[in-house]
């Protein structure tokens, strides 16, 4: 019984297809389309297969196919038929079998398939023939029995058609994105490179691939940095360097004379001076001491910063006496000594170029004091420029003062004089001190 359920089931299903792309309803094997109504109407295959039953069988037509079941089969008679027995009559009673004309039915595939050439039913590729109907936008994909409008690969359905995504808008590249109809393209800022997988950046090395730099190069994030070694700049273009002038920088990194060099410098001092350890400031040479000087046997060697001078001996001239090697004095007896100094001293003294003022350089004081006399200080002679003035500091003494800066090299000869004034005994003499000063050619 459960058999003969299945059987019926299986051949009383029947499908009637149809496509709102097909202009022609299609029906199932079993059922043939009505012209007139439209409708697909059951195939009464007993009718129309001869011998369609062999043997004890019967056959019954059903909705969509048939079935074979024996005579005496107490089914054929059940309540699973009666819905049909109306409609089917029983069977007759056993007699010769008519034999019915043949008739051979073509076969009919559904919607979506077509015969082939081993007349079976195979799909229809409508994307290959050209039979879709998916917007130019689109592209078609066959189905089994049909097919599907979707879009290619950087495009998106939307109320039908293909439209660009941008994906730029989204992300898809680390840095530079640029959005082409259906795709896209990363590229990286200046000093990346794109990966592999075409959206991230990697930083480039370009120290260690090009060395733009001239010296020396350090890699930055996206870029590099040059550096230049001490006593180098980096010039405008940021890659060069140049050499640094330290001299031009300040004047007092040498006491004297600054040589630039490349990437460096070095202090030279004038001759007759000695660089100093600091490798910056000249000490003098003592010509004198060391001995390394023309000057005669009669002559008195004399330092001064940066050379020697050969002083003569002193001569006293007429009508002084000379009364020691530097030292003349005029007899109050000798009335040519009347208008003169009682005594000449000769002193000598060294200073440097561009000395600082007012600056104290010299003094002067009585060797003797008389009761009821005073002394009055003054510079007699060599005084034109008026860089000096005696500037008195005691009752019997004073100092000689430098006012203005004197360059050298130069030579300096002063007449200080001391005027002694005695009202006691009503007495006016003076006495001179003839001083040269050496200015040499250098502030140290």
């Amino acid at each position: 019984m459960q058999g003969l359920r299945r059987i019926l089931t299986a051949f009383t299903l029947a499908v009637c297809l149809s496509s709102p792309g097909k202009a022609q309803q299609q029906c199932t094997n079993g059922f043939d389309l009505d012209r007139a109504s439209g409708q697909c109407i059951d195939v009464d295959e007993c009718r129309t297969i001869p011998e369609a039953c062999r043997g004890d069988m019967v056959c019954v037509n059903q909705n969509g196919g048939y079935l074979c079941v024996p005579r005496t089969n107490p089914v054929y008679r059940s309540p699973y038929l009666n819905p049909y027995s109306n409609i089917y009559p029983p069977p007759p009673a056993p007699g010769p079998v008519p034999n019915y004309p043949t008739v051979t039915r073509p076969l009919i595939c559904r919607f979506g398939f077509q015969l082939d050439e081993n007349n079976q039913c195979a799909d229809v590729d409508e994307c290959a023939s050209d039979s879709h109907q998916c917007n130019p936008t689109q592209i078609c994909i066959n189905t089994e029995g049909g097919y599907t409008c979707s879009c290619t690969e950087g495009y998106w359905l939307l109320e039908g058609q293909c439209l660009d995504i941008d994906e730029c808008r989204y992300g898809y590249c680390q840095q530079l994105c640029a959005n082409v109809p259906g795709s896209y393209s990363c590229t990286c800022n200046p000093g990346f490179t794109l990966n592999d997988d075409g959206r991230s950046c990697q930083d480039v090395n370009e120290c260690t691939t090009e060395n733009p730099c001239t010296q020396t190069c350090v890699n930055t994030y996206g870029s590099f940095l040059c550096r230049c070694e001490p006593g180098y700049e980096l010039e405008a273009d940021g890659v060069n360097c140049s050499d640094m002038d330290e001299c031009s920088f300040s004047e007092f990194l040498c006491q004297h004379e600054c040589v630039n060099g490349p990437g460096s410098y070095y202090c030279i001092c004038p001759s007759g001076y000695n660089l100093l350890d600091d490798s910056r400031s000249c000490q003098d040479i003592n010509e004198c001491e060391t001995r390394n000087f023309t000057c005669t046997a009669q002559q008195t060697c004399f330092n001064i910063p940066g050379e020697y001078k050969c002083l003569d001996p002193v001569r006293c001239e007429e009508p002084y006496l000379q009364i020691s090697e530097n030292r003349c004095m005029c007899p109050a007896e000798n009335p040519g000594c009347r208008d003169q100094p009682f005594t000449i001293l000769y002193r000598v003294m060294d200073m440097v170029s561009g000395r600082s003022v007012p600056s104290d350089i010299f003094q002067m004081q009585a060797t003797t004091r008389y009761p009821g006399a005073y002394y009055i200080f003054q510079i007699k002679s060599g005084n034109e420029g008026r860089e000096f003035y005696m500037r008195q500091t005691g009752p019997i003494s004073a100092t000689l003062v430098m006012t203005r800066p004197v360059k050298g090299p130069r030579t300096v000869e002063l007449d200080l004089e001391m005027i002694t004034v005695n009202t006691v005994i009503n007495f006016r003499g003076s006495s001179v001190i003839r001083l040269r000063i050496f200015v040499s050619q250098y502030s140290f």
